[in-house]
């Protein structure tokens, strides 16, 4: 699986509150968490995203609570990936169940500058910055995790396997 696109960059030790303030709880409609997402650190970020799908952050990303409404949140503005040093285990494992690949590699995440057009290839287990002309290894993820983003989440991964 391949995914293109610029970076846009934001800092470490975002909580899920920043991600998807509490008060936006009272629905799980993507779309609407979506307006919404990522209010909590910047009211600008639905309009810079743009083109820059792949959100490059720091350390402990979606720290905080265990609401999947974080990473639905991301998923339904456009966020094609996220690449980070590291996540905070429920967020990544939410992040997985849906479909969001969320990628650690501290090299790329520290390197990379926004707007940087990046190429993440999940298979090989790397990240190509394609501004730059260097190229970082991420953890790779087991083929059953691969598999699951590859069917949209966990939901069309266990319906695929029921067939």
């Amino acid at each position: 699986m391949i995914i293109e696109g610029r970076a846009l960059k934001y800092r470490d030790n975002i909580n899920t509150d920043e991600i998807i303030p509490a008060r936006y709880l009272t629905t799980t409609d993507p779309e609407e968490l979506s307006k919404h997402c990522m209010e909590g650190i910047d009211p600008e970020f639905l309009g810079k995203l743009g083109e820059k799908k792949i959100l490059v952050v720091g350390r402990n990303f979606g720290c905080g609570s265990s609401r999947e409404h974080a990473p639905l949140a991301l998923k339904a503005s456009g966020v094609r990936c996220i690449i980070a040093i590291s996540f905070a285990r429920i967020f990544f494992r939410n992040s997985i169940n849906i479909g969001l690949p969320v990628l650690e590699s501290a090299k790329a995440s520290l390197a990379t500058d926004e707007g940087d057009e990046l190429r993440v290839d999940i298979g090989e287990a790397k990240l190509t910055n394609l501004t730059k002309g260097e190229t970082y290894a991420i953890a790779p993820f087991p083929s059953f995790l691969q598999e699951i983003i590859k069917k949209g989440g966990l939901g069309g991964y266990i319906k695929a396997k029921g067939k």
